[in-house]
């Protein structure tokens, strides 16, 4: 199991920068690329719904889970 993180994709679609985003949002601009990147093990709901406001979007277009094929 991934867990995907397309936020660049929603950053460049809202036409904001990374640096903006953690600004309005409240987060340093490590932590961002650290959840940009894929690295990080976990989110605050706080963060995460911070991140929704600020971009007018839904957590499943940030976040993606990418499964494995199982045969069962």
């Amino acid at each position: 199991m991934t867990i995907l993180v397309n936020l660049d994709k929603v950053l460049k679609e809202r036409g904001l920068t990374s640096t903006e985003l953690a600004k309005r949002v409240g987060i340093t601009n490590a932590n961002l690329s650290i959840l940009k990147t894929g690295k990080a093990r976990a989110i605050r709901f706080t963060t995460l719904d911070a991140i929704c406001d600020v971009l007018n979007c839904q957590p499943g277009d940030i976040l993606e889970h990418e499964g494995e094929d199982h045969d069962d």
